[in-house]
């Protein structure tokens, strides 16, 4: 059995990352942490990754990378969980390729469970962002089709997934509770997308499609404060998940009990 090769996603239509001249990127490629030594980092299997909470120092340098809004607008880091008229806690998602049809479910149903209007009965200020690594002009069409009720930005480079240890791979895994379409249909309705991009010339900007995200919960260290938001209130990552398949996003409830919501309502 150990040399049964593991279930691969399916290759998806648009291979080459999107680029942005203007964004700002490290001077030296960042390698990412918790890898296997004894595989590439893009290898089918499961990645070497853990869920180790990222170090201050790491955080600080990846503070003022810099990310696209659906407008190409180029906005620090930093200011997605600490800038002006952010809530106080903020849970960072990065998601894969905008063609990837089991992020999209995950968005779908996270939606569907994890309204603003669930997060504003929480006692401290709570909202949600997500990062894929694409064109930004593809971030109308994700939010269409996953109904995604808050921001959605991209990093190009693909340098704060990989700073921040995510890494790559082609592996499924195990089906997880939000995926409720059949792996076909996922990759017909990926195939889709990308042919009616065709005409804008994005059909091959979608991101990089062995890259697998994860997702970080930022709070502020004071947290007996009851204000709405404080901006640039200094912040602390106090649960994150990284993807060691590519539908290996952390599951539903389990991030309604991280951010309190276990009572919540249940995915469609």
């Amino acid at each position: 059995m150990d040399n049964v090769k593991p279930v691969t996603d399916a290759p998806a239509p648009a291979i080459a990352p999107a680029t942005a001249t203007d964004a700002i990127t490290p001077a030296n490629d960042p390698t990412p942490t918790n890898l296997s030594k004894t595989r590439p980092e893009d290898f089918d299997g499961n990645v070497g990754t853990d869920d180790e909470i990222p170090s201050k120092e790491t955080i600080a340098k990846v503070a003022e990378y810099r990310l696209q809004d659906k407008h190409g607008k180029l906005t620090p880091f930093k200011d997605l969980y600490r800038g002006s008229g952010q809530k106080r806690r903020v849970l960072v998602i990065f998601i894969r390729h905008f063609y990837c049809g089991n992020c999209q479910e995950y968005l779908r149903s996270l939606a569907a469970s994890i309204t603003p209007e669930s997060l504003s009965s929480l006692p401290v200020s709570t909202s949600i962002v997500a990062i894929g690594c694409g064109d930004p002009a593809l971030i109308d069409m994700y939010i269409e089709t996953t109904k995604w009720p808050f921001d959605i930005y991209t990093d190009t480079t693909a340098s704060l997934f990989r700073e921040l240890g995510m890494t790559k791979t082609l592996a499924l895994g195990k089906k997880p509770g939000y995926i409720k379409k059949g792996f076909f249909i996922n990759v017909l309705h990926s195939v889709g997308q990308a042919l009616r991009s065709i005409p804008d010339g994005l059909a091959h900007k979608s991101g990089d499609q062995r890259q697998v995200g994860g997702e970080f919960l930022f709070e502020p260290l004071d947290k007996t404060s009851t204000a709405a938001e404080f901006e640039g209130e200094e912040k602390e990552v106090t649960w994150c998940h990284r993807m060691k398949t590519t539908r290996d996003h952390a599951e539903i409830p389990e991030l309604m009990k991280v951010l309190g919501l276990e009572g919540g309502e249940k995915p469609n």
